[in-house]
């Protein structure tokens, strides 16, 4: 499996920022966001436009993409996570395999300060995040306007 790491310094060709998009779009089923919702926590883990920046996960086996992960900076330490990983999904035919966790577990190593996430309580990834330290130690509450 190849693993490439986008930032903004490295950033991806327009093509493969483009099958990203496609990859969570498609493999997040229930769980996602509209394309332009996942392109635009793309963009800002890549800086493409005034932001704390982040980084952009990418697994292929060979040519097939096989995993994807969006880590966004919130530049807010000491009092709010410094990370928040916004998408996190793996090829909804290799699910089981541990390319969830392997992409999770970098993510892990290569943020700096802590790391957040919203996960619903059906989602099967649940587990995973509680696996590897993840914990709910508040309830989060939101207002729409």
């Amino acid at each position: 499996m190849i693993l490439k790491i986008y930032d903004a310094v490295n950033k991806p060709t327009e093509i493969e920022k483009n099958e990203i998009i496609d990859f969570l779009f498609t493999n997040l089923e229930k769980y996602g966001d509209p394309k332009k919702d996942i392109q635009r926590a793309i963009d800002y883990s890549l800086k493409e436009f005034v932001s704390f920046g982040g980084f952009t996960l990418l697994m292929k086996d060979e040519s097939e993409i096989t995993g994807a992960l969006v880590i966004n900076q919130t530049g807010m330490g000491g009092y709010i996570p410094e990370n928040i990983l916004v998408y996190v999904a793996a090829h909804k035919d290799r699910r089981g395999q541990g390319i969830g966790k392997k992409l999770v577990q970098k993510a892990i190593e290569l943020s700096k300060g802590d790391l957040a996430l919203h996960v619903e309580a059906n989602n099967p990834a649940k587990g995973l995040y509680e696996h590897l330290g993840f914990t709910n130690p508040y309830l989060e509450m939101r207002l729409k306007k």
